[in-house]
């Protein structure tokens, strides 16, 4: 075996002083790197030295091969240098006591000896998927700090991870993107987050269609001339200028009059533009990415939208999912708008109390993302101490129950779990403790629910 696809491999250490013993475990796993130890100087040097994501540790370690002390010590230290090392101790000497001291010190796991080669190798390999799983949530983790989401977008849904993969994949493409979505569910920061992907060096510029009044909106979409109107004091130019090379931004894209629409149509078509009172046909290089949160369907049917106009802005159509339909990233958020807001207010506020993180889950967010935000903010100023409670978050929660037993069941059970991952921050030992419930639990009832950390 090559030794690049060695160390490609999860790494295993075996801490166990019976040579013969050893030699059998070393044999026994397959797909690992397997490093062993026979007392702890020698593991806990082979810990700094390759960092395993499993270790399996025997207790009877010298110079107390016949007691518990020597293992003890050694399990302590693995996890004081390593924390997130998965240790699966085993024992004879006093099995029950030695595991249950084994697990509150911070053991992943415990099997007593004899061993069974099999059934270690078991607990062996969900050991490894389990590592996996945490490393995995701890780097998404990171770039969410980092802010290395689409646009600084905060997400650990699912659901919303898909929309800014699809973003990222169409940021390169010379094509105009709708995007579809309630208020509050943050279209402006994807539409930047696609500009910032895109290879286009000029100007980033956003409008509100539906902020401007109709008899100023042509103006400030297409700029005007010197003297082509009462108060044009001087040549303007307009967003869709200020856009060349770059994005415009048109948010609430339905609010645009149908007159209008003509002459965004046109450019369009054309890709040059005359400002109000101009005879000269300015070509311009920009990206239309547009926005709304009407049925632009409807209004096509309707005659209050151009067909022809849709499909222009329409080639290609990302749907934005509500705040309530990205299980978890309530939570996520909460605690990103709380970091931000008691640095800029020096508030003492720092965490949820668990009767404010309950009513974060349980609310039904109408508002979506823009409503949590301004009610962590009130939250911030409202607070007395270092806890933000569910009071000061002014919510109260009255969730409908589903009338079949069973889905009712099966419904709980994945938002208790969604709900206590994006708590633990993915942790799945913390997560169980939650829950109350062991991990190996926990584990089969993700997989049964396919759910992820």
């Amino acid at each position: 075996m090559s030794e690049m696809k060695t160390r490609l491999m999860p790494k295993l250490l075996i801490v166990e002083d019976d040579a013969g013993l050893q030699r059998q475990l070393r044999w026994a796993y397959e797909g690992y790197e397997i490093f062993a130890a026979a007392d702890r100087e020698e593991a806990l040097a082979l810990v700094r030295a390759e960092e395993p994501a499993v270790v399996t540790l025997d207790l009877g370690l010298p110079p107390d091969p016949d007691g518990t002390t020597e293992g003890f010590a050694t399990l302590a230290a693995i996890l004081q240098l390593r924390p997130d090392t998965k240790v699966i101790v085993a024992s004879g000497h006093g099995a029950h006591d030695s595991m249950l001291r084994a697990i509150e010190m911070g053991a992943w796991d415990f099997y007593r000896k004899p061993i069974d080669i099999d059934a270690l190798g078991l607990i062996v390999s969900r050991a490894f998927h389990v590592h996996a799983l945490e490393a995995e949530n701890r780097r998404l983790a990171e770039r969410v700090e980092a802010g290395a989401v689409l646009g600084g977008m905060i997400t650990g849904s699912p659901e919303m991870l898909k929309v800014t993969r699809t973003i990222e994949r169409v940021a390169g493409a010379d094509v105009s993107v709708m995007l579809l979505g309630a208020s509050g569910t943050g279209k402006e920061l994807l539409a930047r987050g696609l500009h910032d992907a895109s290879k286009r060096k000029g100007n980033f510029v956003a409008i509100n269609c539906a902020a401007i009044p109709e008899t100023l909106l042509e103006s400030e979409l297409f700029g005007h001339e010197k003297g082509a109107f009462t108060g044009a004091v001087k040549t303007t130019e307009g967003k869709i200028e200020l856009a060349n090379k770059g994005t415009l931004f048109l948010d609430e894209v339905g609010d645009i009059p149908l007159p209008l629409q003509v002459k965004l149509l046109r450019f369009l078509q054309e890709r040059v533009i005359e400002r109000i009172g101009g005879r000269q046909a300015i070509p311009v290089d920009t990206r239309i990415v547009c926005a709304t949160h009407q049925n632009l369907d409807a209004m096509v049917a309707e005659g209050r939208f151009r067909e022809d106009l849709y499909y222009r802005l329409a080639e290609i159509v990302v749907r934005i999912p509500s705040l309530a339909e990205r299980p978890g990233d309530a939570g996520l958020l909460a605690r990103h708008f709380l970091k931000k807001y008691a640095a800029q207010m020096h508030s003492a506020a720092r965490s949820f109390a668990p009767d404010a993180l309950a009513a974060i889950d349980g609310w039904g967010w109408p508002g979506n993302v823009r409503e949590l935000e301004n009610r962590v903010k009130r939250a911030v100023i409202m607070a007395d101490g270092k806890s933000i409670a569910a009071a000061d978050l002014d919510l109260a929660t009255a969730d409908a129950a589903p009338i079949n037993l069973k889905a009712a069941r099966e419904g709980a059970d994945r938002k208790a779990i969604r709900h206590a991952l994006a708590r633990a921050e993915g942790n799945i030992s913390s997560t169980a403790k939650l829950l109350g419930i062991s991990r190996p639990t926990l584990y089969d009832l993700m997989k049964a629910y396919d759910l992820q950390p």
